[in-house]
C-alpha cells in the first residue's frame, strides 16, 4: 500500500457543517471534484454512513493514494480520473440524474505541493514541471523557454497579478538565450534580482506570483474552472449544495460571479411580482467569502489564503 503523506484538510469542520443539511440521515451522493489525498472525502464518509462519494482527480497519483486511504468504505466510493470540468459526464456515466453535494477545493493539492519532484514549491530547488496530471502536457520549463515575451508578460500579469511582469520577462528572455531553464532554483534567483527590495519586504516571497501564474498556465486552471462551475451547479438536485474553497483572487472572483448569477431573479426590474420560471435557482448559504480564523491558520498554515463560498439549489433548472 502506498504511504500516505500528512494532510490537514482546510476548513474541514465548516465544510462538514455546510453539507450536513443536504446529506444527513438519508442516502445521498457528494462529488469531491478535487479528491487529492482524500481528507475531506474521508471525513464526509465517516460522518454520514449512508453517503456515497464520487471522487474526481486529474492526478493518477492522487487516485492511487486516496483509493488506499478510503478502501475501508468499499463501494461507497467511486473514483474517476478526470479534470473537474467533466463532472457532469462523470455523474451521468455512473447512472445518476443528480447529486446532493459538490465540493471544489481549488488550486494545488498538498500531495502536489509536497512532492519535490513536481516543482510546485519555490522553497526547494526542483525540476520546473508543475503539471497536475503527472507526465502529460507542457511543463513550466516549456512555457518559460518557448513562449514569446508578450505572452509571458500577459500570463504573469493576468494569472499572477505581478506588477513587475515586464521586468521579470526581460530577465527570463535574456537568461533563456544563455541557457534554457530546467530547475526552479535558477528562476527563484532571477526573481529575487528582478523584484525590488521594497516589494520583497512587504509583498511576500518574490516567486509566489510568478509560480502561481506558471502553474495556472501549465494546467489551464482558469479555463477548467470556467467550465466546471456551471457544470457543478447543473448536477445538483433540489436542496443540493455547492461548497467551494478558493485560494487566490482570480478563482474566487469566478466562483463569486458564477453563484451570484444563479442566485438572483431574472424577472425584468420594476415588475410587482416574480414572473413564473424567472426566480433564482440557488440561494447563497455563506455571506460573502468566509475566511479561516487565527486558530485554523496556526494549525494549518495553508488555510491562510482560503476563501470559502457555498450555495444551495432552491428551484429546479428551467
Amino acid at each position: 500500500m502506498a504511504e500516505r503523506p500528512q494532510h490537514v484538510p482546510v476548513l474541514l469542520n465548516r465544510v462538514l457543517e455546510l453539507f450536513a443539511p443536504a446529506i444527513t440521515d438519508r442516502p445521498a451522493v457528494v462529488v469531491d471534484t478535487t479528491l487529492g489525498l482524500g481528507g475531506h472525502a474521508e471525513a464526509l464518509l465517516r460522518a454520514h454512513p449512508r453517503l456515497t462519494l464520487i471522487g474526481l482527480d486529474r492526478d493518477p497519483q492522487a487516485i492511487e493514494l486516496s483509493s488506499a486511504r478510503l478502501a475501508g468504505f468499499g463501494d461507497r466510493v467511486k473514483f474517476v480520473n478526470v479534470t473537474y470540468d467533466r463532472i457532469a459526464e462523470a455523474v451521468e456515466d455512473l447512472g445518476l440524474s443528480h447529486v446532493d453535494g459538490v465540493l471544489m477545493d481549488l488550486g494545488v493539492s498538498s500531495l502536489q505541493l509536497d512532492a519535490q519532484e513536481r516543482g510546485f514549491a519555490y522553497s526547494r530547488d526542483a525540476p520546473l514541471d508543475m503539471r497536475m496530471s503527472a507526465g502529460t502536457g507542457q511543463t513550466a520549463a516549456d512555457v518559460l523557454n518557448t513562449y514569446p515575451p508578450g505572452d509571458l508578460v500577459r500570463i504573469l500579469r493576468d494569472y499572477g497579478e505581478e506588477r513587475f511582469a515586464k521586468k521579470i520577462v526581460s530577465s527570463v528572455v535574456r537568461e533563456r538565450e544563455r541557457e534554457p531553464f530546467t530547475n526552479s532554483g535558477r528562476l527563484v534567483e532571477l526573481l529575487y534580482a528582478a523584484v525590488p527590495a521594497a516589494t520583497r519586504r512587504t509583498g511576500g516571497h518574490p516567486a509566489k506570483r510568478t509560480f502561481q501564474a506558471l502553474r495556472i498556465e501549465v494546467n489551464e486552471e482558469l479555463e477548467s474552472l470556467r467550465l466546471a462551475l456551471p457544470a457543478a451547479l447543473s448536477v445538483l438536485g433540489m436542496g443540493g449544495r455547492l461548497v467551494v474553497e478558493a485560494y487566490q483572487s482570480l478563482e474566487d472572483r469566478m466562483v463569486k460571479r458564477a453563484i451570484a448569477a444563479v442566485s438572483v431573479s431574472r424577472s425584468p426590474q420594476g415588475l410587482p411580482v416574480e414572473l413564473p420560471g424567472y426566480g433564482p435557482e440557488f440561494k447563497l448559504v455563506t455571506k460573502g467569502a468566509e475566511l479561516a480564523n487565527e486558530q485554523e491558520i496556526e494549525e494549518n498554515p495553508r488555510a491562510a489564503p482560503v476563501r470559502l463560498r457555498a450555495a444551495e439549489r432552491i428551484k429546479e433548472a428551467s
